[in-house]
């Protein structure tokens, strides 16, 4: 199955959407290159569509993507009654497309999650081509009210409401991927990294770790080393700097106070880490922001 990645920001934008009916004996129509990509939802019946040299068969309740730089068609006649919701976007940043065993874009060296404050922390938003929605009810739902602002598409807060709501169906059609990729091991980094955020004031072992998500210590390391491109230990740690920068940055705490908020017990020890991360002291770092 194909997977669509979009880069972020800039965020996809909605153009336009409406809603479709087929007769038996009608079939969706040829085209190619039309610059835009074509989201089509089946809420009745069933399209028979062709994309260079692939085929696709969506149902009542799937979803299908046709790309912007591709020829398409309509492969067969419906052969029922078939009602369609389309919607056409667009996006200024890069998109590729993968197979499902390629490498996805964020995994390939591991997820930095833990980038610098004040970076603009890019990511993909990636798509199914093809999928089945669920409950494909909220998605429809979203497609209607969309739909409904057609006729005030002309007053000035109109625009802004329709890209609120594509973004929801852009994280609808993005969670029913993640649902359908996530694996044991992905889920147990996920649900490591989450718990040290959570506690990273406490103090945490490889062991408290592995009782509280009930994995072993081992496992959970391999997990967080594949995901994240660290062990548990050494994610808590950059955590921990990162909130502390935060407040160094926002507080007028002393380097101790912040020590101990952030989850270390040792002044010295959390100005070794900071500084071998970071490059500089807890206090060098805070006087380039007065």
């Amino acid at each position: 199955m194909n997977i669509l990645h979009l880069a972020a920001p800039p965020m996809p934008y909605y153009i336009a959407s409406g809603c479709h009916f087929f007769a038996p004996g009608q079939r969706h129509v040829s085209r190619k290159r039309i610059r835009v990509f074509d989201l089509l939802h089946v809420s009745t019946g069933c399209l028979y569509i062709g994309e260079e040299t692939q085929s696709f068969t969506v149902k009542a309740g799937e979803t299908l993507i046709l790309l912007p730089d591709r020829h398409h068609s309509g492969l067969r006649d419906c052969t029922e009654e078939t009602r369609y919701h389309w919607l056409h976007f667009a996006t200024q940043g890069a998109w590729h497309v993968t197979s499902r065993d390629s490498v996805y874009p964020d995994e390939a060296n591991g997820r930095d999650l833990l980038s610098p404050e004040f970076d603009a922390h890019p990511f993909y938003i990636s798509l199914l081509q093809q999928s089945s929605v669920l409950p494909a009810s909220k998605l429809e739902a979203l497609l209607l009210q969309l739909e409904g602002l057609l006729p005030q598409a002309h007053l000035p807060a109109t625009p802004l409401h329709q890209q609120m709501l594509f973004q929801q169906i852009l994280l609808l059609l993005s969670s029913s991927l993640n649902n359908s990729r996530l694996s044991p091991s992905t889920e147990c980094a996920e649900k490591a990294a989450s718990y040290l955020r959570i506690h990273y004031r406490e103090p945490v072992t490889a062991a408290l770790l592995g009782e509280a998500l009930r994995f072993h210590p081992v496992y959970i390391a391999r997990c967080m080393q594949r995901e994240y491109g660290s062990s548990p230990m050494g994610y808590l740690q950059r955590y921990r700097i990162e909130q502390s920068k935060l407040l160094l940055m926002q507080t007028g705490a002393s380097v101790a106070r912040i020590a101990e908020e952030v989850g270390f017990h040792s002044v010295p020890y959390f100005s070794s880490i900071f500084c071998r991360l970071e490059g500089m002291t807890p206090s060098q770092y805070r006087k380039q922001f007065l």
